[in-house]
């Protein structure tokens, strides 16, 4: 298959931050492509974060948009989409995995269209492997011309070409595009794109472009029509969500924003996720005053130790962490705290290790994403020595999460005895005959019912066992 070139990732160009001007793109549907999926299927693989998810409810609502259908079965498709991660390098060999078995079905049936996009496609490397290992492949872009999408298959089913086209810009903005949410009762809401933050191990910087937040007008427009539709819960996301504004030139901050969101009346807000350092004293007020926005913060520390945060580009010591956290619990006092964690950092010693378990202990986390570190090409992490065996990473991982399944435990035996409100969401794997959701502090919670009548619904539930992972109780009448 020959290869159409529209654009190449390139690494050089996604570090640039030359503060030009952020367009936003009002996006339109071209008549051109009106009919280009009638009478055909499609299906989203999603990997990774909430950006991840939300991108591809865009995918889906442009591709519904020219006519494609939803399929239940992928490899029956007309075109499948694999919305990709470049976090870690599990996910990016999941990845791998699947292509393979599409590689199967697309001899079986040729005019499928597969097409790899999001994060892992930003990358030189990835790309470069997609190119010269998988022939199969029709389409390959990334994260910032997902508008483009109907003209992209279009070309591949005309030239039957791989059509390939990254753009390694700083990003813009995407307004107006369909949707098609996956829930009908809770909303992933997009206020800001990008990170400047530039940790040495991440490799996001430079799949997503620099910082870059929506207009307030168009945010709180979304969240009333949410409203409107009769949807409960939002999550604002980021990839740096609690810097929202910084780049605006004004003096209006993600503070600002949670105060004006919860005068729309949704029921709950949450966010993700969030930057130590831009944790500022007018967000924690708004997360006191407003009653919408739910009392529960995911903010990731990833190391304990100061040494290690520095050569992570953290912006922020073990001191200042704890201060904001303690500040936090003064404002919120019921406040349930989640993490991530990286153990194994280039050349980590046991001491370091160690004060990531002291902070764990006396941060009193009620649940972490915990992770050994994985190399990511590109990043300056990737270029640093390592002295720490793989055998002492999974040694280490293991000790800690005997500390992190504490806090998890302890985070739901809080609850113990206690009426708690549950958002429903459906039927529940726990068990026939239950039904599960998450109440305010984002405890998933199970309870006895069958009554699918109940999803989307807010309930009230008496917690009566208190598990590592989850909480079960009854439903009150």
């Amino acid at each position: 298959m020959k290869n159409i070139k529209l654009a190449m990732p390139s690494l050089k160009d996604a570090k640039l931050r030359r503060k030009l001007d952020v367009e936003t793109i009002r996006y339109k549907e071209n008549n051109k492509y009106i009919n280009l999926g009638k009478g055909k299927t499609y299906y989203i693989f999603t990997y990774g974060c909430q950006g991840n998810e939300a991108d591809s409810e865009v995918m889906a609502g442009i591709l519904e948009g020219v006519g494609y259908t939803l399929s239940q079965d992928p490899m029956n498709s007309d075109v499948v989409l694999l919305n990709t991660c470049a976090i870690r390098e599990n996910a990016e060999q999941r990845i791998w995995g699947v292509l393979g078995q599409l590689k199967g079905r697309k001899r079986e049936k040729p005019d499928m269209i597969v097409g790899i996009c999001g994060c892992m496609p930003q990358e030189e490397n990835a790309t470069n492997k997609i190119l010269e290992s998988y022939d199969f492949i029709d389409l390959v872009f990334g994260t910032h011309n997902r508008d483009h999408l109907p003209e992209l298959i279009y070309q591949a089913y005309l030239t039957k070409a791989k059509v390939v086209e990254v753009l390694s810009n700083e990003g813009t903005i995407l307004e107006d595009a369909p949707k098609v949410r996956q829930s009908h009762h809770k909303a992933w809401v997009n206020i800001m794109y990008g990170c400047d933050e530039f940790c040495t191990y991440c490799i996001v910087p430079y799949t997503r472009g620099r910082e870059r937040s929506r207009s307030k007008e168009d945010i709180i427009n979304e969240v009333n029509e949410l409203v409107k539709e009769g949807y409960k819960e939002i999550t604002l996301l980021g990839q740096n969500v609690n810097a929202y504004g910084k780049d605006l030139g004004t003096d209006y901050t993600f503070g600002d924003l949670l105060y004006d969101l919860d005068k729309t009346g949704i029921e709950r807000i949450r966010y993700t996720t969030s930057h130590p350092r831009d944790l500022d004293e007018k967000t924690m007020l708004a997360m006191r005053d407003c009653k919408s926005v739910m009392p529960h913060l995911h903010l990731p520390v990833q190391s304990g130790d100061n040494d290690v945060l520095k050569i992570m580009n953290r912006k922020y010591t073990y001191e200042e962490y704890m201060s904001k956290i303690n500040r936090l619990k003064e404002l919120v006092p019921d406040i349930a705290i989640t993490t991530d964690i990286i153990v194994g950092f280039p050349n980590e010693t046991e001491e370091q290790f160690q004060n990531t378990i002291k902070l764990v202990q006396n941060a009193k986390f009620e649940g972490a994403y915990t992770f050994i570190y994985s190399k990511r090409e590109g990043t300056p992490a990737a270029k640093m020595p390592d002295s720490v065996s793989d055998k002492e990473k999974h040694e280490r991982l293991e000790r800690l999460n005997v500390y992190v399944n504490e806090g998890y435990k302890k985070g739901h035996e809080r609850f113990l005895n206690q009426v708690v409100e549950v958002l429903v969401d459906g039927e529940s794997k726990n068990g026939e005959g239950m039904m599960c959701g998450y109440s305010k502090h984002l405890k998933l919670t199970h309870f006895k019912s069958n009554d699918l009548s109940l999803i989307g619904k807010t309930v009230k539930v008496k917690i009566t066992e208190a598990k590592t992972w989850f909480m079960i109780g009854e439903l009150c009448e």
